[in-house]
């Protein structure tokens, strides 16, 4: 242990802690911008500079290890006016335009002004263009940017693409797509975490608001909204509700509120999913099948593009089952538009996300006409004017409203591989496995199962975020793991950390969002996703059984290598 004095005050902290955590261990804050704890420990923007006493330069307090016998002042003059003076340097280099920017307040820069007192950029600004493809899922606007690499570490170490770089315009250093190509053209597969993760308004996710609230204001159009599962872990984050009064039924509310004719749950089309996927697990573990062992889950696009543009070789190992939200579109636009007496030309299939590479997938078909993310959801809430504090309760609408405990856990890591695991033993054995048989998935990192699915010993691996999924897949080829299924998430902890969901600066919500999740689960009275009476339903009138033509046809895909 190591003792020190923080603004006078005895601190005891372990060997190699930095300032930073040392002071945060006393409720000691030091502002920070680019810092993210493992991930951006650079320093890049010197606003967590201290002054230790007997040292003639100021030190950055991310990457500064404490010392014995240090003494530390957090806030002295030199400090607070360097401080000062680096944040004005930053906003002379930022587009402060805040009313045109997604994160006008709710800005790590604006706070940081706000808190030092600088209302005004004191030096003259000048600041990047650049030019970017609107109609692309992600937009960065380098005259925001403000160089703090956060996106650059974040890509390169959570998910092991390096879609971004530094690159020199003149005497400017600048960030860009690496190697300076296209963005579309690059190996970004639209998971968002880089703009998770960016402080200011830089990287954001296409808003497509205004297209949504034209087929609400629309009388000829009917507007059918589907929620995922992991938006009701986080929905009212921003709108001022706390967890207890965030319910599924005040959002469904608050979606009725903006005049959609219907709103499903997509549990509805995650427990589809669960049966036409078991199914397909169980027909691979045959035989004549083990070629194509192990089998992925298609669930996530961000996951399913990465697989594509990395390993395209393990393409065959992708279950052809469509994600939820296509079969969702799918099913809205035959068997709901047919057994409503609805043309399927007038109905606008709205998805409510906490994704960004959803905006992507929904172009693979035209089932699906828009995706709006968490935060979009918000701000057309707020452009609304809806009171959600104010709303009462009310439940999805009958048909494609009912999902089970197994769909809704589909939000966090290991709930589609402890859904379908719940599934495939039951129509492998005829009977339902405790609930709970198999939650030995759940939790961070990379987890291992071998489950008794009817006889057969199913060897099970769950991981989320992309450098995981690419240390497992590695281990897979060079022989050292064997599995016969597998689940990856490209966010890590599962969507509940989508790249759509509601940001708060520098914090990781998947210990707070999942548990959300899992109670939900617990608490229901359906548990396994066979159990669902309109899942049941829709293969009685419509796709007869899993695997079906018509279940073919319409719930399952040919992956393209080029998506």
């Amino acid at each position: 242990m190591v003792s020190l004095k923080i603004n006078n005050k005895s601190v005891v902290a372990e060997e190699g802690a930095t300032i930073l955590e040392a002071a945060a261990s006393i409720g000691v804050k030091i502002p920070t911008l680019c810092y993210l704890k493992d991930i951006c420990e650079v320093g890049a923007c010197r606003v967590c500079m201290v002054e230790i006493d007997g040292d003639l330069r100021l030190s950055a307090a991310c990457n500064t290890k404490i010392e014995d016998g240090m003494s530390v002042n957090t806030n002295s003059r030199r400090a607070r006016e360097a401080r000062r003076v680096n944040v004005g340097l930053i906003m002379s280099d930022h587009n402060n335009n805040c009313l045109s920017c997604s994160r006008g307040g709710n800005c790590s820069l604006q706070s940081l002004a706000e808190d030092l007192n600088i209302p005004e950029p004191p030096y003259p600004k000048k600041y990047s263009q650049n030019k970017w493809p609107h109609d692309y899922p992600l937009i960065r606007d380098d005259s925001r940017c403000i160089k703090c690499m956060r996106c650059i570490k974040v890509c390169d170490i959570v998910q092991s693409i390096g879609v971004w770089d530094t690159q020199s315009s003149a005497s400017r250093l600048t960030i860009g797509v690496t190697g300076g190509e296209p963005i579309e053209e690059s190996a970004c597969v639209l998971c968002g975490q880089c703009v998770a993760h960016c402080p200011v308004g830089a990287l954001h996710s296409r808003d497509d608001g205004e297209k949504v609230i034209d087929a609400l204001l629309d009388p000829d159009t009917t507007v059918v909204v589907q929620i995922a599962p992991a938006v009701r872990s986080a929905w009212g984050e921003g709108l001022g509700l706390d967890r207890d009064e965030a319910t599924v039924g005040r959002m469904t509310s608050a979606v009725r509120a903006l005049g959609a004719d219907y709103v499903f749950d997509t549990n509805f089309a995650a427990d589809l999913t669960i049966m036409e996927e078991s199914s397909e697990l169980l027909h691979r573990l045959s035989e004549k099948e083990k070629h194509s062992r192990p089998m992925f889950t298609s669930c996530c696009p961000g996951w399913v593009s990465f697989l594509k543009k990395q390993y395209p070789e393990l393409i065959p190992n992708l279950s052809t089952a469509k994600s939820p939200q296509q079969m969702f579109g799918a099913v809205t636009k035959t068997w709901f538009a047919k057994r409503s007496g609805l043309d399927p030309e007038k109905i606008f299939c709205l998805s409510l996300m906490p994704c960004m590479a959803k905006k992507n997938e929904r172009t693979l078909n035209g089932d699906v006409d828009a995706v709006i993310t968490s935060r979009e959801f918000e701000r057309i809430l707020r452009a609304f004017y809806v009171n959600v504090k104010e709303l009462k309760e009310e439940s999805f609408d009958e048909l494609l409203g009912d999902g089970t405990g197994a769909a809704v856990i589909f939000g966090v890591t290991g709930g589609v591989m402890e859904a379908a695991l719940r599934s495939s033993y039951f129509l492998a054995a005829g009977k339902n496995p405790d609930p709970d048989a198999f939650a030995a998935v759940r939790g961070i990192g990379v987890r291992e199962i071998t489950a008794d699915i009817g006889g057969t010993a199913v060897r099970a691996a769950v991981t989320s975020g992309l450098a995981n999924a690419r240390e497992l897949i590695e281990k897979i080829k060079r022989g050292e793991a064997e599995y016969d299924f597998v689940e990856i998430m490209a966010c890590p902890g599962g969507c509940v950390c989508g790249g759509g969901q509601p940001i708060t600066a520098s914090v990781e919500f998947a210990s707070e969002r999942a548990p959300v999740l899992y109670r939900l689960d617990k608490n229901s009275d359906m548990r396994f996703s066979h159990e669902n009476p309109s899942v049941a339903k829709a293969y009685e009138e419509f796709f007869e059984k899993p695997l079906s033509r018509m279940s073919r046809e319409l719930l399952h895909t040919r992956h393209n290598v080029t998506k």
